[in-house]
């Protein structure tokens, strides 16, 4: 294998590139998260993030790097920088470039637990879940901003419930956008959210993100 080749920055001209330091950011969720949503999030951003930007081989790395370093195993983690070729320019997982010059980023939440993550026993998680499985609560009609993240690399925002069906938000989108519905497919954790879907029941919260591929072929699209 060749040596790695590294872009220099077009803004500064320099190939900064610091090693990987074991300090991780701190940061507190908007509510208080469990581990299980917090798995969830995580999940959602790794299965995500490859089909917009950058190269998928990157990310598998920068993923396996960011597990390294959640157990303490930094000389793994770095290894796996490296052997990559992936530059660090402020030794951290939080930015990063290949060396094509492409630029990654990294959410905190991957990096590092909340400062108000709740943890669950293993009795108590299955206890929460067959509490949750006899009781379901109506769906709330308390409105907040869904972010939707197009596959044309642009953010919107949609006035949504958690009891909004996809049909209603997909509409919501063509009217905001002029995205025909029929161009539409919603993920959502790596998973595809049909019509008849509501927010509540895939478990989307106002901080998530979901994904919208638009085909540029209709036609070819079955709903």
């Amino acid at each position: 294998m060749g040596s790695c080749v590294f872009i220099r920055s077009v803004k500064t001209g320099e190939a900064r590139n610091e090693p990987l330091k074991k300090d991780r950011p701190k940061w507190k969720s908007e509510y208080p998260m469990t581990e299980g949503q917090l798995r969830s999030k995580r999940d959602e951003f790794w299965d995500t993030a490859p089909a917009f930007d950058g190269r998928k081989e990157i990310w598998d790395a920068l993923r396996a790097a960011a597990l390294a370093l959640e157990c303490s195993d930094l000389e793994l983690a770095q290894a796996i920088v490296d052997g990559a070729c992936i530059t660090l320019p402020h030794g951290s997982l939080t930015e990063s470039y290949d060396e094509l010059g492409n630029r990654y980023q990294l959410p905190a939440y991957t990096l590092a637990p909340p400062v108000n993550l709740i943890t669950e026993t293993s009795g108590e998680s299955k206890l929460s879940e067959s509490a949750q499985k006899q009781v379901q609560p109506p769906p709330s009609r308390e409105e907040f901003q869904l972010r939707v993240r197009l596959s044309t690399g642009k953010d919107v925002h949609l006035t949504a419930s958690l009891a909004d069906s996809i049909a209603v938000l997909k509409k919501q989108l063509e009217k905001q956008e002029d995205i025909e519905v029929i161009r539409q497919r919603w993920f959502f954790s790596g998973k595809l959210l049909t019509d008849k879907t509501r927010l509540q029941d895939a478990k989307i919260q106002k901080d998530y993100v979901v994904q919208v591929i638009v085909n540029i072929n209709p036609s070819v699209i079955p709903n």
